[in-house]
């Protein structure tokens, strides 16, 4: 019986290394995150014919900064039913499973640096499981939600929470599938891998359906319009987060930015490239960043575009549409890749 060649990790780099580059990811999402928000903010109020924020700091670039500063001085209310320890945590993990997506994403190939003599990769890590190491902890994303409802003590936070659960779990299985046809097609489950085989042709081409099917998956699971169910800001109850406040409350959808970067560096490493683009080597990282900022404003425009859906047509589509065009997908690749 044949067997896929999968990922076999053999660059491995020392712990101090890793240390610097927990920490350099950690800084990167610290400054991406504001700016994310200024532009959504900007970019919103363009699609919306009014200036957007103009106020704070010059042109009003000093807007996410007094957003966080509100947030801090807000007062945290806990209810009486609650379970604070557990109310702490859920953000917590919220932030931890996004953050720790973000190690996968590469920015370029292992190069040797001439000043220290040695060699490394531009990205966190590279592991033999590749792309099954975002959605393990994107898996885990979702007791961050089912623990904020539940552990708020409120029956409305709780029915907030299940609905949240049951949005993540019905799209993350079509969005494990919509990639079934890219792993397929490189042989590989290492994301490194999978960039450098796409070095003559994108894998956004031959696997254009599931690419399509990825990004639909994609706004599901970073809760982002017109599949926004978890918070559902125009209802009267706003969800799982109901009993939050203060930057806990800030917290769940800072771990929602990141989740947007993260899956725009996985959409770049699967079907654009990765780092593939004209020019020197040295501009590797820029192209990566360059198609992770065009996923970025994709995402703000649909939000500023689409309605949302009902709860019934979120559900019926995921299941009874997507899921069987991502099944479709893989079965195909997988006989065409076969022949």
């Amino acid at each position: 019986m044949t067997r896929l060649p999968l990922a076999s990790v053999s660059f491995v780099e020392s712990t101090g290394v890793q240390i610097v580059k927990a920490v350099v990811i950690f800084a990167f999402v610290l400054v991406v995150v504001p700016m994310i928000l200024l532009l959504e903010r900007k970019l919103l109020g363009r699609f919306q014919a009014r200036l957007g924020p103009n106020r704070v700091g010059p042109y009003g670039l000093l807007q996410p900064l007094a957003d966080v500063l509100k947030l801090l001085s807000k007062e945290r209310f806990t209810p009486s039913t609650a379970v604070p320890w557990m109310m702490a945590m859920a953000p917590a993990i919220s932030i931890f499973t996004a953050v720790v997506t973000l190690a996968i994403i590469p920015f370029g190939d292992v190069r040797r640096h001439a000043l220290f003599g040695a060699s490394y990769g531009l990205y966190g890590i590279d592991v033999s499981i590749g792309i099954l190491w975002a959605f393990a902890f994107g898996a885990l994303a979702f007791y961050g939600l089912m623990l904020g409802g539940w552990a708020s003590g409120s029956k409305y936070s709780f029915l907030g929470a299940m609905r949240s659960a049951a949005q993540l779990i019905s799209y993350e299985v079509s969005l494990g599938l919509s990639l079934v046809g890219v792993v397929i097609t490189a042989g590989s489950l290492s994301l490194t891998q999978i960039v450098n085989s796409q070095d003559h042709i994108w894998y956004v081409v031959p696997q254009f359906v599931g690419f399509c099917i990825f990004m639909v998956a994609a706004f599901a699971e970073t809760n982002r319009p017109p599949f926004d169910l978890p918070e559902a800001d125009a209802e009267i109850v706003a969800g799982y987060n109901t009993e939050f406040g203060g930057m806990r409350f800030g917290s769940f959808f800072m771990a929602e930015y990141i989740n947007m970067v993260a899956i725009a560096g996985i959409a770049t490493a699967m079907f654009l490239g990765g780092w593939h683009g004209p020019g020197p080597g040295w501009l590797d990282p820029i192209w990566v960043l360059v198609k992770m900022f065009g996923f970025i404003v994709l995402f703000i425009w649909i939000r500023a575009t689409l309605p949302r859906l009902r709860y019934d047509q979120l559900m019926a589509f995921g299941w009874k549409i997507l899921l069987p065009l991502a099944t479709v997908n893989a079965l195909v690749t997988a006989i065409l890749v076969a022949t």
